[in-house]
């Protein structure tokens, strides 16, 4: 209680709306106040000409309209500002933000990437990818496939041509009434053998020098670094026999499900097509992560797969078959004279050679597949894959 009395009530002035008055726009439901800024000497008949403002009925703490729809005439998001196209973010959509596509650097994904095919770019991404890293490292990637597969598996099937007796066995169980094994026959298999087997685990290790060096090129050259010959072949003498111990395990498995059956040999090969590259950048479990990928993605992969297999036996049939018709003309004894054995010589090297962009296939394409696979899991780009190379 007070004995002051209540202030006056002053009248409205002149211009100014009665509160009372309900034909008043401050008397109308909803009203809201005066916008935030307004006052004396700013005219309450709207915003300047050229800006937009929120016409009458618009809640910005509510960010909707009521139950009636907005007026006619009023566009969202709202116009005005900065003309189409200008301003400090150019000609990007209203909603704050990057334009769709687009990514921060150093997020880890890039859809322009000259590697990693983004999810969703489908099989043509996937088949640029593939001639990008061609055409970029055919330079360093040739010259490495000739050291490291094509020369090791000439120089075999050279060695192996003249110990294998399988041609002179067969001449003389033709010519012998009564076929029977030779008497040196357990020697001489036993020399074949110890060729093939020695041999190819010692082409192994070179082969993993190849692949380990031209896995670095491609990634190094799709993120925009340096890569020379000399330094990829440094670099896959280091990861080589890592590689080809993972490599040889492998093998061992393939063989044991081929053994089985033809099938799961085949499933086997399929599902740890990934286990190289695995070693490589991620230098762990490369079987399990392998059978995971495969697992994962089936579709995806085995489609990938499927093509690089197929693109390595239709090149590997046709110049097996060109060496065989090449070497047999030469009789069962190539190495019996210095003309023949020159001849056979040559022959083995120009169908190694021609098997060339078998090897180049299968590098390029496994390599690309497992860049996407890593895509799918998480972002990635070619400047982190070739970080964890080292």
């Amino acid at each position: 209680m007070t004995d002051q009395p209540p202030p006056p009530t002053p009248s409205p002035g002149s211009g100014e709306p009665d509160p009372s008055d309900p034909s008043s726009p401050a008397g109308s439901p909803g009203h809201a106040g005066p916008p935030p800024g307004w006052g004396p000497g700013v005219s309450p008949a709207g915003p300047p000409a050229g800006q937009a403002g929120p016409p009458p009925g618009w809640d910005p703490a509510q960010g909707a309209w009521g139950a009636a729809p907005p007026p006619q005439g009023w566009a969202f998001p709202p116009t005005g500002g900065y003309p189409p196209g200008s301003g400090p973010y150019g000609g990007q959509s209203w909603y704050p933000g990057p334009p769709v596509g687009w990514y921060p650097p150093g997020y880890g994904f890039d859809p322009n990437d000259a590697l990693v095919t983004p999810p969703g770019a489908g099989i043509g991404g996937w088949f640029g990818r593939c001639a990008g890293a061609l055409r970029r490292g055919w330079r360093q990637l040739v010259p490495i496939m000739l050291l490291t597969q094509v020369l090791p598996a000439a120089v075999l099937s050279v060695i192996a041509l003249g110990v294998d007796p399988s041609a002179k066995w067969a001449a003389q169980a033709e010519s012998s009434p009564n076929p029977v094994l030779p008497d040196n026959f357990a020697a001489q298999l036993g020399s074949l053998l110890l060729v093939l087997v020695g041999g190819s685990l010692l082409v192994g290790v070179v082969q993993a020098v190849g692949w380990a060096s031209g896995s670095w090129v491609i990634t190094r050259q799709a993120a925009g670094q340096p890569a020379s010959l000399d330094s990829a072949l440094r670099y896959g003498l280091r990861r080589a026999l890592g590689l080809w111990a993972w490599t040889l395990l492998i093998s061992l498995l393939i063989g044991v499900g081929v053994c089985f059956c033809l099938l799961p040999g085949i499933y086997v090969a399929f599902a740890l097509s990934m286990a190289g590259p695995v070693y490589l950048f991620e230098r762990h479990n490369p079987i399990g992560r392998s059978f995971r990928m495969f697992h994962d993605r089936l579709g995806l992969l085995l489609g990938r797969v499927a093509l690089v297999a197929l693109a390595v036996i239709v090149v590997s049939v046709v110049s097996s078959s060109l060496e065989g018709v090449g070497t047999s003309a030469f009789g069962t004894d190539p190495f019996a004279s210095p003309g023949t054995a020159a001849g056979v010589v040559v022959v083995i090297g120009i169908t190694a050679v021609l098997a060339l962009p078998a090897h180049l296939a299968q590098m390029v394409g496994l390599l690309v597949t497992y860049a996407e696979q890593r895509a799918h899991e998480a972002p990635v780009n070619s400047a982190g894959l070739a970080a964890e190379l080292g």
